[in-house]
């Protein structure tokens, strides 16, 4: 009897999965080409992301105090997310002042770079790789898929124990709990993998040199040799092996990769706009220890 009861569960508890399944949703990206759920519809990805930003930016010390370095960032953000699959998001690209080495991506298509990362940083091409990493974690919807699973997780806990009083709205109800950091950062080693490789997408598109990408990890690469374990370093696969991957696809993909006169670099241009422009500037607000 007892048995009875728990095939009966089970089989409702199975019954009720797919009906939660169906209700999120399958769709195929576009940038990845694959199936996924994503429990946020357009308007509640842009509003997250609206609702997340100002947080974001107060805890980080604030945009950078400087209008060149705010624009020249924007407008080679703005030019990637345009050759993107969502080139029609409200993008935005942020500079904040924190020395922490850090970048990443809000729903809805704001994107920050702190002025450590510029900091280490060589050249145009290095930027844009970075700020078409953060744009394939939005293009391929990596956290909304998160956030759908973590609901799927929950309800289905709630349904197991008989717990289910919450409205849908309520599941969908993530709000400023992204705000804490954590849900961003932890992305699966998949997933930081694909946006490795969609960054190379982006920068090919307006002619950016492919090694940007591997220069931009074999920064990480150092920079996470001794990094503490509350570091960007913790949540990421290791940057070793993203830069020996990366290595090996441009040897694929991009035989000609150091044919300068081919790939755009802009190190002078960076240089002059970003380099010179951050030794001018007072202390981050921002720092390692805050």
């Amino acid at each position: 009897m007892t048995l009875g009861l728990r095939s009966i569960r089970s089989g409702a508890l199975l019954w009720l999965v797919s009906v939660l399944l169906v209700a999120v949703g399958c769709s195929t990206n576009a940038a990845t080409g694959e199936q996924q759920l994503n429990a946020l519809s357009l308007d509640q990805e842009i509003a997250l992301g609206k609702q997340a930003a100002p947080q974001f930016l107060e805890q980080l010390g604030g945009e950078i105090d400087s209008k060149e370095i705010r624009q020249y960032v924007s407008e080679v953000g703005q030019k990637l997310a345009a050759v993107s699959e969502r080139s029609h998001l409200p993008w935005k690209f942020k500079v904040v002042d924190s020395e922490v080495l850090n970048a990443f991506a809000l729903p809805g298509g704001s994107i920050f770079i702190s002025r450590g990362f510029l900091e280490k940083l060589r050249d145009e091409s290095m930027l844009a790789a970075v700020l078409a990493h953060e744009i394939g974690h939005t293009t391929a919807q990596h956290l909304g898929q998160r956030i759908t699973r973590q609901q799927l997780v929950g309800m289905i806990g709630g349904i197991a124990r008989s717990t289910v009083g919450n409205s849908a709205g309520q599941w969908l109800r993530v709000g400023t709990d992204i705000g804490g950091g954590l849900l961003l950062m932890s992305y699966s080693r998949e997933q930081e993998l694909e946006s490795d490789y969609l960054s190379f997408r982006y920068v090919a598109k307006l002619g950016y040199s492919p090694k940007g990408v591997l220069n931009v990890l074999r920064v990480l690469e150092q920079e996470a040799k001794g990094a503490p374990r509350s570091s960007i370093f913790s949540t990421h696969p290791a940057p070793a092996e993203r830069a020996r991957r990366a290595a090996r696809y441009i040897a694929r993909i991009f035989p000609d990769a150091d044919d300068t006169d081919r790939y755009i670099t802009n190190a002078t241009r960076y240089d002059q706009i970003v380099l010179q422009n951050l030794q001018k500037l007072p202390s981050p607000r921002h720092g390692a220890s805050s």
